[in-house]
């Protein structure tokens, strides 16, 4: 019902924008402008819906990044110690985050834990992974299906994989750190460098004006 959801919101949306267009178009004084708000408002409304369900999708998927690290760390616990797959993961699902990486769905629909070269769980990582799009889940579904297919330990391949993304969101977080000089040059030499040199400045050109005025009258005389 999702999508049949999201296209009546659309409509709805275009419909409200276009009949409040309609009726605040009187209220324009330009005539050019009152006859292009109205295919304006039309489209805003049925683009707008959207902007926001994208805007919703990349927070999604910001929260499905930040919390996957501590994710696969409490998969760790619960595999180190011995505990069932299916039950082990149900367990500490809801301590997990809010849309955990693993797919609550696939557990209950009983997808076999064990299903060809890779694990059932690296198969319901990957039908979440192709849902949200996001690159650090795919990157793990590779993880944990090399990992899976040559016999590795795959607690050690989660802890090094969660690792490996604490290392590189700090190295991103330094990257974004590094970029605020370059892109505070512009603000500063347009709007906070013009007002010190007007305060630091302004008094003694206040006062050379104040005694060259006297003696260019005087050169005129």
């Amino acid at each position: 019902m999702a999508l049949k959801v999201f296209y009546g919101i659309k409509l709805v949306s275009c419909a409200g924008f276009l009949v409040g267009s309609i009726i605040g178009r009187h209220f324009i004084s330009n005539p050019i402008l009152s006859i292009i708000v109205v295919p304006a408002a039309a489209l805003a409304g049925f683009y707008g819906p959207n902007l926001i369900l994208e805007r919703m999708i990349d927070r999604r998927r910001e929260r499905l990044r930040f919390s996957l690290p501590d994710a696969l760390d409490l998969m760790v616990v619960w595999h180190g110690g011995r505990t069932g797959p299916g039950s082990g993961h149900r367990k500490y699902q809801p301590r997990v985050a809010q849309d955990p990486p693993g797919d609550q769905r696939g557990i209950r629909a009983g997808l076999p834990w064990r299903c060809g070269p890779a694990s059932g769980v690296a198969r319901r990582f990957k039908n979440l992974a192709d849902r949200s799009s996001e690159p650090e889940l795919r990157k793990l579904v590779a993880t944990m299906t090399q990992a899976d297919r040559f016999g590795t330990s795959i607690a050690e391949a989660l802890r090094t994989h969660a690792d490996f993304m604490r290392v590189r969101r700090r190295q991103e977080a330094e990257e974004r750190a590094g970029k605020v000089g370059v892109k505070l040059v512009f603000p500063i030499f347009f709007f906070i460098l013009p007002a010190m040199l007007l305060v630091a400045a302004g008094p003694g050109l206040l006062q050379l004006f104040k005694g060259l005025f006297p003696i260019m009258k005087s050169f005129g005389k």
